[in-house]
């Protein structure tokens, strides 16, 4: 039997630091893992295809936040590719009232004052405010949003403002799938997280203690720790 390979899908203004201590457990583990790079596209389903042009006929995959929703259009696109599907800290929401106005703010501020200004403003909110004091944690948040450029956020907000419907592709999933949350997300809260649990006929939720949106950075242990299980690895 082959290894495993797991396709790894970042949020946004994520990179491969975001999934940096489960990419090296599960790499010790004895898994193939791969990790998208979403900067070039200004569209859900255009990153979608660029995962499955990257992927074997057969992955597992598992997303965060936008990746996540980049996950379920995979799903829409491709279902009968993925063999076990991962949702963390995500939303399966249209567009909201006021949604285009407010992401559009970070993306001038972005413009204006530059990414070390939008990540002071943009990051706190996404995380437990008991790490807003973990400097080592806000240092490599700050950092990986400061690879990132003005160019580059607008292209994701465009991105995610025009993002295909999600909610229905929920109910047609066949494969196994975990749903994954920070207990204080405050961006994609618990409930949010329930509704989608509740649309897939075989999906389980774990809630990731003392963590906010960014969960895989935030609770590095318990989603490294869940992922395996989901894997079959540990």
């Amino acid at each position: 039997m082959g290894r495993q390979v797991l396709f790894l899908l970042p949020g946004l203004l994520c990179d491969r630091a975001i999934w940096a201590p489960q990419i090296k457990a599960l790499r010790a583990a004895g898994v193939t893992v791969e990790v998208a790079d979403f900067r070039g596209f200004d569209s859900i389903t255009a990153m979608a295809e660029a995962v499955l042009s990257a992927a074997p006929e057969r992955f597992a995959l598992a997303g965060h936040s936008m990746g996540a929703r980049v996950s379920i259009e995979v799903m829409r696109l491709a279902p009968s590719r993925v063999e076990r599907l991962a949702l963390l800290d995500t939303g399966i929401h249209p567009r909201q009232p006021g949604e285009a106005e407010r992401r559009q703010a970070l993306v001038d501020l972005a413009n204006t004052k530059g990414m070390r200004a939008l990540a002071a403003q943009w990051l706190p909110p996404m995380v437990h405010p008991v790490h807003h004091d973990n400097p080592e944690l806000m240092s490599v948040l700050t950092a990986m949003v400061e690879r990132m450029s003005p160019e580059i956020f607008e292209r994701q907000v465009r991105a995610l403002l025009n993002r295909p419907e999600a909610a229905g592709v929920l109910g047609g999933i066949r494969c196994p799938v975990l749903v994954g949350v920070g207990r204080q997300d405050a961006w994609s809260p618990v409930s949010q997280h329930e509704a989608i649990v509740a649309a897939i006929p075989q999906a389980g939720l774990v809630i990731f203690e003392d963590s906010g949106h960014m969960a895989p950075l935030e609770a590095p242990a318990a989603v490294t720790t869940t992922l395996a299980r989901w894997l079959g690895v540990r």
